[in-house]
């Protein structure tokens, strides 16, 4: 494709009269007609300039864009699919990214970013490798509500290992925390250490229930106490704690 052609479909592209082009170019409108008429053609410093304008590159600009390439592996997929490349591996690989258009705080309601590698999600509703936002499910999330391997969230946490006011995880930490591991005000897990009461396989806290029970107050499961004595137990000794908490606590007895 002549030089000419690209001019004028590119000029038009950009919906550019030649007249407003000749003033970005630096050149008399007479000069851009000459151009695409082909009689003439701008030098190398008009050159640059013109494709500085268009991003384009002096090959694209002259010669035309190129073919796409015949194998079907490496054409650029469209949409939300694309091609990433992984960093410090020199690997390309295929990644799905979607970003709503509509935002909340200059955050986007939903995107999704999966792929190798990092692949960070950052929105209200953020889904990724790595997941920032008020729901967040990823790899690795952080958010209010967090969904993940490795998860934080101010609210609720679930995941593998899970940090947040409520969380559940193989390892939990939290205000009430529920887990294999369990740590934090309230716990209850396989293993339970807490500020104030915890149940489990072994416990540990000022107010335990459990196979073994360490605290000052223990409740052993394998024996039989009067009906409601957990719940009254964890009443009077910290009698901040939720009528709900404690309810729970009881049931494990």
């Amino acid at each position: 494709m002549a030089f000419s052609e690209n001019l004028i479909r590119e000029r038009r592209a950009r919906n550019l009269s030649q007249e407003k082009l000749a003033e970005l170019v630096g050149v008399s409108r007479q000069t851009v007609s000459q151009w695409e008429n082909g009689y003439t053609e701008p030098d190398l410093t008009r050159l640059r300039r013109l494709a500085e304008l268009f991003d384009l590159s002096l090959d694209e600009l002259v010669e035309g864009p190129r073919p796409a390439k015949e194998e079907a592996a490496q054409e650029e997929p469209v949409g939300p699919w694309r091609w990433e490349s992984v960093a410090n591996s020199g690997v390309r690989t295929l990644a799905f990214e979607y970003r709503s258009r509509r935002t909340l705080f200059g955050l986007p309601l939903v995107h999704i970013h999966l792929g190798c590698g990092r692949s960070v999600a950052t929105g209200i509703l953020a889904i990724g490798n790595v997941a920032r936002g008020a729901v967040a499910i990823g790899g690795v999330s952080a958010g209010l509500i967090a969904v993940g391997g490795v998860s934080a969230g101010l609210l609720f946490s679930l995941g593998g290992l899970a940090v947040g006011f409520l969380a559940l995880g193989g390892l939990a930490v939290g205000y009430l925390a529920l887990g294999g591991l369990a740590v934090g005000i309230y716990a209850m897990g396989g293993a339970a250490i807490a500020a104030n009461v915890a149940a489990g396989g072994a416990a540990v806290g000022p107010i335990a229930i459990g196979d073994a029970a360490i605290g000052e107050v223990p409740f052993d499961v394998h024996r039989a106490y009067p009906e409601g004595a957990v719940r009254e137990a964890i009443l009077q000794r910290f009698p901040g704690t939720l009528p709900l908490l404690a309810d729970l606590f009881e049931a494990l007895l």
